[in-house]
């Protein structure tokens, strides 16, 4: 067989020209320590902090110390397939996470992946899940209203669009449900809503996106959980990634709400990552930085400046209390960060007012300027009336005998508290709220036993609906009552035509 030269000449040149001199370089790092969640690498000297790096097996880490020697890594995820002397590389990229209009409707894990077998989310956008919050000069003050529609905070401590709002109290009283009522009430509102559950239990969560889904409220909101099986790098960087999802839609122009359920359970399990990583405890054995941690998170939170297009990312952030000590550490920590907090009181809670919010503690530093005039004018002296109802009822157990006036007052106090209570998921529109208040304000709701206040509010939404709709639009339009008398009148035809219960109709006779 002969060999033909031409033939070989040719071949290698076709080699040559297909040839790429491309050298690929990779910074690469041994683990010398893995365990609990954490792993130690050396070699990787010029890693970045918050860093995405990859373990040879596949599963990420994220670099957080940056020490002399070697590299403090928090796995995120399986740590068990990981050894001792396994090579782990740099990405070069800060931990990052998808955002975009394809995550809403999703549940997803922190670093953004579907955990509700709706198969996978394609979006082509992802941001860092850490990043600077807003400046001085990129930020206006709160002058929109975020309704929730539930009386005794809008009427009391309203939350403006862009502010942060603590919601506060001890296990079992009330603090997610008023999350949730929350996200409902901004159907229509034109609200994206980002749910973080952290370290909760997973039937907890699919509870919750359940009861989004049956009031078609998961459509325009993300659920980001990192359940209580998760390790504890998970619960850390899920609120960081649900802010980093909230910020897509706020810097581009929309308003967001982003409710973090709860942090102290990312307090703790920053805590507990910090002390695998041998970083230094303080005060409860929490690291130093445990304050920063919470205020970096809370200050993304903004109104944003028109220059900046005029978006909105409004924080409801939740705190556990352990029988009712708002002066413990983590909660001391997050008030101080807040403009506000709702308090929600155990005792008011298992005496069946609910939501159980104690109008007494709970404040909104901002929210007033934001409440629209007709809900200021009707509830001007709500929080009085309550606090020395309080006063009042305490003192009237030490003694029988009490006069016309101090009677008529407790009665008038009793039915406050009874027209404050509303029943779960069934957030009212500000019309509704601001006519009942008003009701209430005028003295009408004083003549009914305790028995019908809740049957008089709800026809009267009823009747206003049926015959004077055009108030309600009004309200709702200008945010202001009605010029004249109109309202009054309104309400006054309800209440001569409101017929009391057989039972209570009987009471009264017999009196």
């Amino acid at each position: 067989m002969s060999i033909k030269t031409e033939e070989i000449s040719s071949l290698i040149k076709k080699q040559l020209a297909n040839y790429q001199d491309k050298v690929s370089v990779e910074e690469t790092g041994t683990v010398t320590y893995v365990g609990d969640g954490v792993a130690r690498a050396d070699g990787l000297e010029n890693a970045m902090a918050g860093e995405l790096l990859e373990f040879s097996n596949g599963v990420y880490g994220m670099a957080q110390n940056l020490e002399s020697n070697d590299v403090g890594i928090v796995i995120l995820g399986d740590y068990t397939g990981i050894r001792e002397g396994d090579t782990v590389k740099r990405t070069g990229r800060i931990m990052e996470v998808p955002v975009g209009d394809a995550l809403l409707g999703r549940v997803v894990d922190s670093l953004g992946r579907p955990i509700d077998g709706l198969g996978e989310i394609k979006t082509d956008k992802s941001r860092p899940i850490e990043r600077k919050a807003p400046g001085v000069m990129e930020r206006k003050s709160v002058s929109e209203p975020l309704q929730t529609g539930i009386k005794v905070i809008d009427a009391l401590v309203p939350i403006g669009r862009g502010q942060r709002e603590l919601i506060i109290g001890d296990r079992k009283t009330g603090k997610t449900a008023i999350a949730l009522d929350t996200i409902i009430n901004q159907k229509g509102q034109d609200v994206i809503c980002i749910y973080v559950a952290i370290g909760q239990k997973e039937s907890t969560v699919r509870a919750s996106v359940e009861t989004l889904r049956k009031y078609g409220a998961l459509d325009y909101t993300i659920v980001v959980s990192a359940s209580a099986s998760n390790p504890a790098p998970m619960l850390y960087i899920a609120p960081y990634a649900g802010a980093a999802m909230g910020e897509e839609f706020m810097f581009n122009g929309k308003d967001v709400l982003i409710i973090y359920d709860d942090l102290s359970k990312q307090a703790d399990a920053y805590r507990e990552l910090s002390l695998i990583l041998r970083r230094p405890p303080g005060r409860e054995a929490y690291p130093g930085d445990i304050f920063y941690t919470h205020s970096r998170l809370l200050e993304r939170a903004a109104r944003l400046s028109d220059d900046l297009g005029g978006g909105s990312m409004t924080a409801l952030p939740i705190i556990q209390t352990q029988a009712g000590d708002v002066s413990a550490y983590i909660p001391t920590n997050v008030i101080s960060i807040t403009d506000g907090q709702i308090f929600l009181d155990s005792d008011e809670f298992y005496a069946g007012q609910r939501p159980a919010i104690d109008a007494g503690t709970s404040v909104s530093r901002v929210g007033g300027d934001a409440q629209v005039k007709a809900m200021k004018k009707v509830a001007g002296t709500l929080r009085l009336d309550i606090a020395s109802y309080n006063e009042l009822a305490s003192f009237a157990q030490f003694g029988s005998d009490l006069d016309a006036a101090t009677q008529a007052k407790l009665a008038r106090g009793q039915r406050t508290m009874e027209v404050l209570k509303q029943g779960l998921h069934q957030p009212l529109p500000v019309e509704e709220q601001v006519v009942t208040l008003f009701a209430l304000q005028q003295g009408f709701i004083d003549k009914i036993s305790m028995d019908d206040v809740q049957r008089f509010e709800s026809e009267l939404a009823a009747f206003m609906h049926a015959n004077h709709q055009d108030l309600y639009d009004s309200i709702k339009k200008t945010g202001k009552l009605p010029e004249g008398d109109d309202l009054l009148n309104a309400v006054t035809e309800f209440a001569n035509q409101f017929q009391p219960s057989d039972s209570n109709k009987q009471a009264a006779e017999d009196k």
